[in-house]
């Protein structure tokens, strides 16, 4: 049986660049939208239109270049926003507009100053005007992490019937556990009236590290599209990570749901947005990170040495990583020493590698790496008979 589609949705040149400091000017995000397409994301969120002239001139340009991606415009349940991202949708292939409004009891009672019903009217009334500029709009309901079910549900019945395509479910404040944000997923497939028309939506943030959890957990639920950012940039403590979603859905063929990413440009992205943010990756960050395939415990590198598989669930090539990294440290053993010699030229007998091996746990125990050039100075001192 085939898997089923995930669409990814890529918020990146939105909510990844609401990090303080990683602005970026259009062209900058020109050449990202280029290779998000090339990644292969079904929807590119380009910006907030209304936001500023500068975000309303970059989703115009994204529109004017994306081919396949549908492009998308946030907007809050205001009427001139929704027209202004119309406007900057205008050339746009496959424009979204997404539109929405807070949800939670605290959205409502302190944002809004509202109540529920005028919360649901407000909503239907911006999803019926979306749907008068572009026929994909996409509703979302803000905290929906912390709204009751039964009144989310209600909502999100009303968004379908005035006409939303999606719908959105944000756990905005990244409160949820992945078994409730699940469990929110399923309820809302069993009991909004027309689901059958809509794509629901995981929107998953960090604050307490489980975006990534949350969003697998939802799609198992009956979620089909997962909103996220490379590297998991964002707000405060950032996104759902494109990248950790695309590979443990590769990597759990059982799960029966898969994306359309191609996932060997995946590397090259994350340095891509990076760069272009300034935006540091951490070293041991999942798929990306430096270390995510480097082995310096001797343990481990015998053993991937012997068989990638023993210490590797993922093919580095499979992400764009050339190979692993055998990193040689004070922790390493003979195997790893022995292998990095052979990178450089040296067929160390077992003998040999003995007494190299006492040699470099010296030079080891002075440095945090030992590197190539180091490995070449310490057969050297070693006196074993190779010439250099």
């Amino acid at each position: 049986m085939n898997n089923q589609k995930v669409q990814i949705f890529d918020t990146t040149l939105r909510d990844g660049e609401q990090v303080p400091g990683c602005k970026l000017n259009t062209e900058q995000k020109l050449v990202i939208a280029r290779r998000l397409e090339e990644l292969g994301v079904d929807v590119i969120e380009a910006g907030f239109p209304v936001s500023s002239p500068g975000d309303f001139s970059s989703v115009e340009a994204i529109s004017k270049v994306v081919q396949n991606a549908t492009v998308c415009a946030l907007t809050r349940a205001v009427k001139e926003d929704i027209e202004v991202a119309a406007k900057a949708l205008k050339y746009a292939k496959k424009p979204r507009i997404h539109t929405g409004i807070g949800t939670s009891d605290s959205h409502i009672k302190y944002k809004f100053n509202a109540s529920r019903e005028e919360i649901i009217e407000r909503a239907a009334e911006a999803i019926t005007y979306a749907r008068t500029f572009v026929d994909d709009v996409e509703f979302y309901a803000e905290d929906a992490g912390r709204t009751d079910n039964e009144f989310l549900a209600k909502v999100c019945s009303e968004a379908i019937r005035a006409g939303a395509t999606v719908l959105n479910i944000p756990d905005t404040t990244g409160y949820c556990l992945p078994e409730e944000y699940g469990a929110k997923i399923k309820y809302l497939t069993e009991n909004v009236i027309g689901i059958e028309r809509a794509i629901l939506s995981c929107h998953c943030h960090n604050d307490l590290g489980l975006a990534t959890a949350n969003s697998i957990a939802g799609v198992i639920n009956g979620a089909r599209q997962i909103e996220c950012t490379i590297n998991g940039i964002g707000e405060r403590a950032g996104n759902t990570a494109l990248e950790e979603v695309v590979m443990i859905l590769r990597q759990h063929p059982n799960l029966g749901l898969d994306t359309n990413i191609n996932s060997k440009l995946l590397y090259e992205t994350s340095r891509l947005v990076s760069e272009s943010m300034g935006m540091f990756v951490q070293p041991n960050k999942a798929i990306v990170g430096a270390n995510a395939f480097a082995h310096s415990s001797g343990i481990h590198q015998d053993g991937v040495i012997k068989n990638r598989e023993t210490y590797e669930i993922i093919d580095p090539t499979d992400v764009g990583v050339t190979e692993s990294a055998i990193v040689l440290t004070a922790r390493s053993g003979r195997a790893a020493l022995a292998y990095r010699a052979k990178k450089i030229g040296y067929e160390l007998t077992k003998l040999q590698l003995d007494i190299v091996y006492l040699e470099f746990l010296k030079f080891a125990d002075r440095k945090k790496e030992v590197i190539d050039g180091d490995v070449h100075q310490i057969i050297k001192i070693s006196n074993i008979g190779i010439l250099i």
